[in-house]
């Protein structure tokens, strides 16, 4: 591995077209710089990568040099510092082509859903996005991507037709069921541990609007409205998307008034059938507490961050979540004694949700995947903010607390892209299924052998 004050000659990178530079370069920490700022990356060289030949440069160069690679795009993710090694930062290739004819996007690597709606919006067409369009399209697919429509429509891996990808041995090769099958497995739940994706074409939705938004009640009545929707949820039909959340909002610009300071309980919509529909099925939810907010309406489906409302700006977030096999009424009476409203006001986590799963998600893909939630009929995540070390601690040991609680109701597994800071092997290994490690084990071995792709949630070559 090469060191801070060892790095190896970088003369090769000389052809790369965009910026190439070290530690005490001007532009440095911008460009290592990601959302999440709790990861502060300090790799010996980062590359602002223009083209996909830059990223084959990169690669060949790190294969030549024995040097570790990282890759970021928006870094919404990034919960893993990256330090040493090579970063490749992605964010310059945002090009999105879309092919109406066929209902298809060509994404490039650094491209956020915001850049995919934008295109895809005047031909009355949609991607599967996640809670925030501000995310990158790539990092979000390799893990699965969990959709905000995910009920209806599966996971956004599963809507993946072909990627572009360089391979650690500096090999640009296409991929798709057809052509190097066991790569396009790999990559659609595997995360990034087989190679750097510099495109892929994905289907899009015939979907130009919806019915969604958030029914906030104020958090005193937390108890009443979860009790109303998780019986709800075991009722309503799979298109029927929807996440009950607890939020213990800063009293900070950003976030809007009235919400701005609040603890809120809150049910979020998202139904892509007909309003009147929705509006109907929704019903026992508004009835269920007194509500506060109603943001529910019809929306453009480029509005889709409306919904989950998340933070618009960087900050320093430490996230975890777990795959619940059922909501009984024990896992209930467990969640609210962990962050109900007894749990106080100020409790550290900022955001504690319970997804709704099942669907189409519940249902295998079209073409096999390394995506392994499908089990899962609900969902637990949370977000604190890491604004000062004793806060760290006390989110620290508030998210311990919650998931050893919510263990027994678990499956044992997190989801890749959520599942927070990664640990040692046994516990990165819980985002995927025995069989499934194992067999991205033996592709690791296969496509990286030298083990150059091993920042962050990667998995050990066999």
């Amino acid at each position: 591995m090469t060191t801070r004050h060892d790095t190896p000659d970088i003369f090769a990178l000389s052809e790369i077209h965009g910026p190439v530079l070290r530690p005490g370069d001007p532009a440095y920490a911008d460009e290592v710089t990601g959302f999440n700022l709790a990861a502060l990356h300090t790799p010996d060289v980062v590359i602002g990568a223009s083209a996909p030949d830059d990223i084959v440069t990169a690669m060949r160069w790190a294969k030549a040099t024995d040097t570790p690679v990282a890759v970021q795009a928006t870094g919404h993710g990034a919960n893993f510092p990256i330090e040493q090694g090579l970063l490749i930062n992605t964010a310059r290739m945002t090009d999105v082509a879309i092919d109406p004819t066929t209902r298809t996007a060509t994404i490039s690597a650094g491209a956020k859903w915001s850049h995919v709606m934008a295109a895809a919006a005047p031909h009355g067409l949609a991607g599967l996005s996640g809670t925030s369009t501000d995310a990158g399209v790539i990092g979000y697919t390799l893990g699965g991507g969990l959709p905000v429509l995910g009920r209806a429509y599966g996971y956004a891996a599963d809507l993946v037709r072909s990627f572009q990808v360089v391979t650690p041995d500096g090999r640009l090769r296409e991929t798709d069921p057809q052509h190097e099958p066991e790569l396009f497995w790999a990559l659609r739940g595997g995360k990034g541990n087989v190679g750097v994706v510099t495109s892929l074409v994905t289907e899009l939705l015939p979907l130009p609007r919806l019915y969604g938004g958030g029914i906030y009640c104020p958090g005193e009545h937390t108890e009443a409205l979860l009790r109303a929707w998780a019986d709800w949820t075991r009722t309503v039909p799979d298109e029927m998307c929807s996440a009950f959340t607890i939020l213990r909002l800063p009293p900070i610009p950003q976030i809007p008034e009235p919400l701005r300071g609040g603890f809120w309980a809150r049910v979020a919509i998202a139904w892509p059938g007909l309003p009147a529909e929705g509006e109907a099925l929704i019903a026992p939810l508004r009835q269920a507490a007194p509500v506060a907010v109603d943001t529910v309406e019809v929306m453009d489906h480029a509005a889709l961050d409306r919904i989950h409302m998340e933070p618009q700006d960087p900050l320093p977030a430490r996230e975890s979540c777990l795959l619940l096999r059922d909501l009984p009424p024990d896992a209930i009476r467990t969640f609210l004694e962990q962050v109900g409203p007894a749990a106080g006001a100020d409790h550290p986590l900022l955001m504690v949700e319970i997804r709704h799963m099942g669907g189409a998600m519940s249902r295998p893909s079209r073409v096999e995947d390394a995506v392994c939630s499908r089990d899962a009929l609900y969902f637990i995540d949370s977000v604190g903010i890491l604004a000062a070390p004793p806060a760290a601690e006390a989110i620290e040991q508030a998210t311990q607390q919650l998931y050893t609680a919510m263990a027994p109701y678990g499956t044992g597994r997190t989801m890749v892209n959520i599942h927070g800071t990664p640990g040692d092997e046994q516990d990165r290994a819980r985002a995927w299924t025995p069989e499934v490690y194992a067999r991205l084990r033996h592709d690791k071995a296969t496509y990286d052998p030298s083990n150059l792709l091993r920042y962050g949630h990667a998995v050990t070559p066999a």
